[in-house]
């Protein structure tokens, strides 16, 4: 393809899940993960942080957060050198630094933004704000050359994740569509035992997963787990 195309992680902080919603008997501290996609054509920011949410969210999830403005100041960049914002949802702790750049280009599923300004679904300032551009997508759409955004619901309605084709092998930036890799990890697993032809019962998959398989991705990223999911390797 000849594009140079890098992506790089941002860490913008943690919060603490509550055991109310871990499905376990103890809270979990999840980082809040961002990522930098460098291309010939500029740079992209997938996902920017938290926001503030108010003190009872605060209360509820106790975020510690790093400045998206520091981070990208360790990767070498300012926010004046964004070019492109894709959230994968709008959730608090995916939108929170979207203000901070106002007149980039959002781009977000026509879905996700119709909910989000519905009301009871994220903090309004931080999707609708003074110089908010949000272009709105109704499905697949090809940001630039070898930089994709694929459909991925299931966490919302509208959640998105980005399929960046790197020269050493695709890059998948999923975004919240499943929490961690070794959730990602067990849909491969099902979908691969369905296609074998296993005898049911099976789990099920969510039925994307068909979809990102065709760019036979070789990392798959997340933003709320640190690890990095890869295909097995044969012997």
């Amino acid at each position: 393809m000849g594009t140079k195309l890098t992506v790089r992680r941002l860490d913008l902080g943690s919060f603490v899940r509550p055991s109310s919603e871990t499905g376990g008997p103890a809270p979990r501290v999840e980082p809040v993960l961002a990522y930098l996609v460098g291309h010939e054509r500029g740079l992209l920011l997938f996902d920017t942080g938290m926001g503030d949410a108010g003190p009872e969210t605060e209360a509820h999830y106790r975020p510690r957060r790093r400045a998206l403005r520091e981070a990208l100041s360790a990767a070498g960049v300012s926010l004046a050198d964004i070019g492109v914002v894709v959230n994968c949802h709008l959730h608090f702790d995916h939108c929170g630094g979207n203000p901070l750049l106002a007149g980039v280009p959002v781009l977000v599923q026509r879905a996700e933004l119709s909910a989000a300004r519905h009301g009871g679904y994220t903090v309004d300032g931080l999707v609708d704000f003074p110089g908010a551009v949000h272009e709105e997508l109704d499905g697949e759409s090809e940001v630039w050359p070898g930089v994709r955004i694929v459909p991925t619901p299931g966490h919302t309605a509208g959640h998105q994740s980005l399929v960046v084709r790197q020269p050493d092998g695709t890059v998948v930036l999923a975004g919240q569509a499943h929490d961690f890799a070794s959730r990602f990890a067990s849909d491969v697993l099902a979908r691969q035992a369905a296609l074998d032809g296993v005898e049911p019962p099976l789990p099920a998959y969510r039925p994307w997963m068909d979809r990102l398989a065709e760019f036979d991705p070789r990392r798959v990223l997340f933003a709320h787990d640190r690890s990095v999911w890869e295909p097995a390797r044969s012997p």
